[in-house]
């Protein structure tokens, strides 16, 4: 069986929007294993801002996530501020063993705060979501705190940046270093697990070729 990794934050609108779809990687017969990844240690790690961190790019982001929600049917509310800090939610999520409860409850937070405007940052919150996710979520917060959890964490990161990743929602098959980075590259996912595929020799040629011009910085 293929499995497809999904790494994601709940910062994020579009890891929002690209969690929302994966049922339709699923439906090909792929196995989805969904990794929590804290989106600012992967753009430090890269040396970038995230949209929001630019003005022109926050409108115009809000503007499109909404749009988008709207044309899928998907209810749009928005948490109490953004960006806000995702460590609780992600630690917790890394603090489940289990790959399916991972994945629901990180679907779940991501959920709340996009579709009904919950504060990921309340502990509070956090154990009721937990707990309506079907978890013990006072057990797994305090979990969540432990320098396990918070080194584990920080390593699945780290290990993403490794493989190429910058960017939230990143979906990884497995044994491929193929990546498709957002919500609105799943149909492209879905063509290459049909074993479609680019020409990776015209890739390799391209990219070697020197620059042109240089943006000076």
């Amino acid at each position: 069986m293929t499995t497809v990794r999904c790494y994601a934050d709940p910062v994020s609108p579009y890891a929002w929007l690209g969690l929302a779809d994966l049922e339709r990687i699923e439906a090909t017969g792929a196995r989805i294993v969904v990794v929590p990844v804290l989106f600012a240690g992967l753009l430090s790690a890269h040396g970038t801002v995230g949209p929001a961190e630019v003005d022109a790019k926050r409108r115009y982001l809000f503007r499109d996530v909404m749009r988008e929600a709207a044309r899928r049917g998907l209810q749009f509310a928005g948490p109490p501020g953004h960006p806000f800090n995702p460590l609780p939610a992600l630690r917790m999520c890394t603090a489940l063993d289990d790959d399916t409860q991972r994945r629901t409850l990180l679907v779940s937070l991501t959920r709340a705060t996009w579709e009904h405007g919950e504060n990921l940052m309340d502990d509070a919150t956090l154990v009721r979501l937990a707990d309506a996710a079907g978890l013990d979520g006072a057990a797994l917060l305090a979990t969540a705190q432990t320098p396990a959890v918070k080194t584990a964490l920080a390593d699945a990161t780290a290990r993403a940046v490794a493989d190429g990743v910058f960017g939230v929602p990143t979906f990884r098959v497995d044994g491929d270093e193929e990546l498709f980075w957002g919500g609105d590259r799943i149909d492209t996912l879905l063509w290459r697990l049909q074993g479609h595929a680019i020409d990776e020799k015209v890739l390799r040629a391209f990219l070697t070729r020197e620059p042109m011009a240089q943006r000076k910085r």
